[in-house]
């Protein structure tokens, strides 16, 4: 499950991961987090998963919203619909917050759990899951002008992004997936300094998220380089609900060029 590398003598390629976010069964986006400002783009999130699919994305991004709310399971059912649906690996965010959770949703076949809440409050469970599951486990680090937000984005624990990858930097993790909220479903770009700030805080991989509305927002997370690094994925939701991008631009924009 490692991202994929460009050919030689070019830039690595990104990953494109399509955002199928569920809230009560339906595929939504919310604009910065915020569960009030929410539209419904399709009610059956089964068939956009094979819509991106079959159009090329090498991942799909699922999260559900009401597990991250709640802690609770909201959207289970649809996810292993999903996960049966598709021939693509799966990452899940949401709620993953305890061995059981995290165990049963890759027992259902999701290629990658993302770890948020508890990758502050429980550090310790993201090092048990790295070491069961050897690139399985990812950390969603989910912050607002570097001030992490957990429980869904509505709580702000005081701790910095940078905090906790130096104290998850042995934990054995396959990705960081770091979002900056301001942007999320903004379609104002993407945070690309913040970005460089992360690949600067970690050796781990760093998947970006959120704000990417356009292929030159592709293209400059491409060409963003760290200490030698570069980014290996980039999360992508409502550019492509909204028609900005479709997935086969979107690929394209990703892969090495020169």
């Amino acid at each position: 499950m490692t991202p994929r590398r460009g050919r030689a003598g070019l830039p690595p390629a990104l990953d494109l991961y399509p955002a199928i976010d569920l809230r009560e069964g339906r595929c939504v986006r919310l604009v910065q987090g915020d569960y009030a400002r929410e539209t419904v783009y399709r009610g059956d999130p089964v068939a956009v998963a094979r819509e991106f699919a079959g159009a090329g994305a090498p991942w799909l991004h699922v999260v559900d919203l009401d597990a991250a709310r709640t802690g609770r399971p909201a959207n289970r059912e649809v996810v292993a619909s999903i996960v049966e649906a598709v021939r693509v690996p799966v990452q899940y965010g949401g709620g993953v917050r305890d061995d059981f959770s995290a165990e049963a949703l890759l027992e259902l076949g999701v290629a990658r759990v993302v770890v948020g809440t508890a990758a502050l409050e429980d550090p310790a469970l993201v090092r048990r899951l790295s070491r069961r599951h050897p690139g399985r486990v990812a950390v969603g680090l989910d912050a607002r002008h570097g001030e992490l937000a957990v429980r869904g984005w509505t709580e702000r624990p005081g701790a910095t992004l940078a905090a906790v990858l130096a104290e998850l930097a042995d934990s054995g993790l396959a990705a960081v997936v770091a979002t900056e909220i301001g942007r999320d479903g903004t379609l104002s770009g993407p945070d690309v300094p913040g970005l460089g700030r992360v690949l600067e805080a970690t050796e781990v991989a760093v998947i970006a998220s959120g704000g990417v509305s356009s292929v030159e927002d592709l293209r400059a997370l491409g060409a963003l380089e760290r200490r030698g690094r570069r980014l290996a994925g980039v999360i992508v939701g409502k550019a492509l609900y909204e028609g900005r991008l479709s997935v086969e631009e979107a690929v394209a924009a990703c892969a090495p060029s020169g």
